[in-house]
């Protein structure tokens, strides 16, 4: 996969320096934009202001939490085709499904390690 632009979305400022430090170490070419509110993000998207080629994005959220954000982006027509990957403490196989029944992609369960992080990352950006 030829991931250059990524979008994370998650309200918790310490998993973005994190979920950012260990991209940072996979591949340096990879540009992440970090939005800690979800419909602040899909109004950007939305004016053509972020330009992404994935979406990471957390589902435990205030305002609007990841499976609003998914429901409303795959609603778009201009926005739809942009891959979700749903990243989250979650594990529940419930969630699992219905997020991928959403549209999501693919759904990563936040790792406790670092270096777990920067295998799943590795992994998939394909490095």
């Amino acid at each position: 996969m030829n991931y250059r632009n990524i979008l994370l979305i998650d309200d918790d400022g310490d998993d973005h320096e994190i979920f950012m430090a260990a991209l940072a170490k996979v591949s340096p070419a990879v540009v992440c934009t970090g939005y800690t509110d979800a419909s602040k993000a899909l109004h950007e998207l939305e004016q053509g202001r972020i330009a992404t080629d994935v979406i990471f994005l957390d589902l435990n959220m205030p305002i609007m939490n990841g499976q609003q954000f998914l429901h409303e982006i795959k609603k778009r027509l201009n926005l739809k085709d942009i891959p979700v990957v749903i990243f989250s403490t979650s594990s529940h196989p419930a969630t699992i499904q219905l997020t991928k029944d959403m549209g999501a992609m693919d759904f990563i369960t936040k790792p406790d390690k670092f270096d777990e992080l920067i295998r799943i990352l590795k992994s998939f950006l394909g490095c």
